[in-house]
């Protein structure tokens, strides 16, 4: 397994944050709104939707490497 492009790493970190920061910009009353659907949702469903997040990312990676 080749070593981890830490170059990489930090590219894609930083384009989460551009574009987290594009989405707040651009569409804050969007974003609140699904901060607070969030908030009432049960723990069990974000960990789901964090698995499942995660699973696609990771397919999504193995496809593109």
């Amino acid at each position: 397994m080749p070593e981890i492009a830490w170059l990489d790493l930090w590219t894609a970190l930083a384009l989460v944050l551009v574009i987290e920061g594009v989405s707040m910009s651009l569409f804050p009353g969007v974003v609140r709104r699904a901060l607070e659907q969030l908030d009432q949702m049960p723990a069990e469903a974000l960990r789901l939707g964090g698995l499942l997040t995660v699973l696609v990312g990771v397919f999504f990676l193995y496809m593109l490497r």
